[in-house]
């Protein structure tokens, strides 16, 4: 069946326009002013903002984590994704040491296959670098996984600066991408026995022992070992202005860097781990929240070009989940919820406000990570060939983020209270109406997207 959105703007990274946008069947086929097609349903948004359906490349879906598994599988988490207008997130396939690189994947497969609301990929994790994961790269690539991930921290998951230049000459060999969680393992692990010893274990202690500092050295570590690798690389849940002197170094030395922030360390900080009655425990993340003038400067990075998507790192847990850590604040599940709440956030307190164009939150939200991940040009715009994610995004409307009316499976939303400015009246995902006024109309419609190489 053909649709035509009629009467609203549609803002793509390279620029807005009022225009109609045809839909037929999955794809948008024309978008120009005053289209007329026989047969075609007409639906009028006009006072409508229309934007590409956003893509989130950093999401933690159902897994096992902290002797426990995040409360939003791929059915709860895509139905969430889904509402806040996400059509399409990269989750990871997290096999455990030991297991190889082609087991996670099916596994994966198995978690989100006929589950998902939302259309759906994976990064692969490396977090045993062995020969037999080494073999099986290429047919990762072949499978439409082209980009990878790596921790410096998390014992059963991290590996060592040998193992990270090794996997990178491979990036460079076969065409692909890593993004790495940059934080200094060793340090880390002292700064929480000395806490322990002192008799500190609030949450209060978690991102004293996890100083921006130690973020930024990991950074400047990894971009030197990828300097020599000679190869881009992505830093991901960049948090603070010390880390990103680091990138702008490497930026200096002529290294191509890309660079992800999340809606918590834009909006939030350091202060809320303080909260009395183990409240902190709800912003327990790693790296943790900085200060107000990290915030800022984040802003003003993304304004500027320094920083090239806004991710979630959706990573949740329920309160009762949090309470495990109660006496001890290394045994609080680490992580918080945000894949519903991104696309209004940004909006309200970034276009709203004027620190970002509408132009730029499509480009952090849904170009960028598309080039950046192999899925553009079929995902991240609105033009003819595309697939037709859509979302209908009403300014006039306000409101206020609450988590009894959230779709994700926790029972706390970390930004709890924030105004917004504007709302998402309507989600197409390929072509279909799937969101309206909040109702998720399909749920289970998401498809596995295989992606090519970088282009952004």
């Amino acid at each position: 069946m053909k649709k035509i959105l009629k009467g609203g703007c549609v803002v793509n990274a390279c620029g807005s326009r009022y225009a109609d946008v045809l839909i037929d069947g999955e794809k948008v086929v024309r978008v120009a002013e005053d289209i007329v097609c026989e047969n075609a349903d007409v639906i009028d948004v006009r006072g409508k903002l229309l934007f590409p359906g956003f893509i989130d490349a950093h999401t933690h879906f159902d897994l096992d984590v902290s002797n426990t598994t995040t409360a939003d599988d791929f059915y709860t988490g895509g139905r969430a994704a889904l509402r806040g207008g996400t059509t399409m997130v990269i989750d990871f396939a997290c096999p455990n040491k030991g297991e190889s690189l082609q087991y996670g994947l099916e596994l994966w497969h198995k978690k989100a296959s006929g589950k998902t609301a939302c259309d759906y990929s994976f990064h692969m994790t490396i977090d045993d670098w062995s020969e037999e994961n080494i073999a099986q790269l290429p047919r990762m690539f072949e499978q439409g996984v082209s980009s990878f991930k790596m921790y410096m921290t998390y014992p059963a998951m991290m590996i060592g600066d040998e193992a990270i230049f090794r996997a990178l000459q491979k990036m460079r060999e076969l065409g692909g991408i890593a993004g790495v969680h940059c934080e200094n393992a060793g340090v880390i692990d002292a700064l929480i026995a000395q806490k322990k010893e002192a008799g500190e274990f609030s949450p209060a202690a978690h991102p004293q022992c996890r100083p921006s500092i130690l973020e930024a050295e990991a950074v400047g570590r990894l971009l030197k070992i990828a300097q020599v690798a000679d190869v881009p690389v992505v830093i991901v849940h960049l948090t603070c202005e010390d880390a990103l002197r680091e990138v702008q170094a490497a930026r200096a030395r002529g290294q191509k860097v890309y660079v992800e922030t999340c809606p918590h360390y834009l909006l939030l900080d350091d202060s809320r781990y303080s909260r009395p009655n183990f409240e902190g425990a709800k912003y327990v993340c790693a790296p943790p929240l900085r200060k107000k003038s990290d915030n800022a400067r984040l802003w003003d990075a993304l304004a500027q070009g320094e920083i090239q998507t806004v991710a979630t790192d959706h990573c949740s847990f329920t309160l009762k989940q949090k309470d495990a850590g109660r006496e001890d604040f290394t045994k609080i599940p680490g992580g918080m919820p945000g894949v519903e709440t991104r696309g209004v956030l940004l909006y309200s307190y970034g276009v709203a406000e004027n620190k970002l164009s509408a132009e730029k939150m499509v480009d952090l939200l849904s170009t960028a990570p598309a080039k950046l991940y192999g899925a553009f040009p079929r995902k991240g715009q609105i033009a003819e060939g595309a697939d037709a994610d859509i979302v209908v995004y009403d300014p006039s409307v306000n409101g206020v983020i609450s988590a009894e009316t959230q779709a994700a499976n926790v029972d706390y939303n970390p930004f709890e209270g924030f105004g917004t400015v504007g709302e998402i009246a309507q989600v197409y995902l390929r072509g279909v109406l799937a969101v309206d006024h909040g109702a998720v109309l399909h749920d289970r419609d998401g498809v596995f997207i295989p992606r090519g190489k970088c282009a952004l």
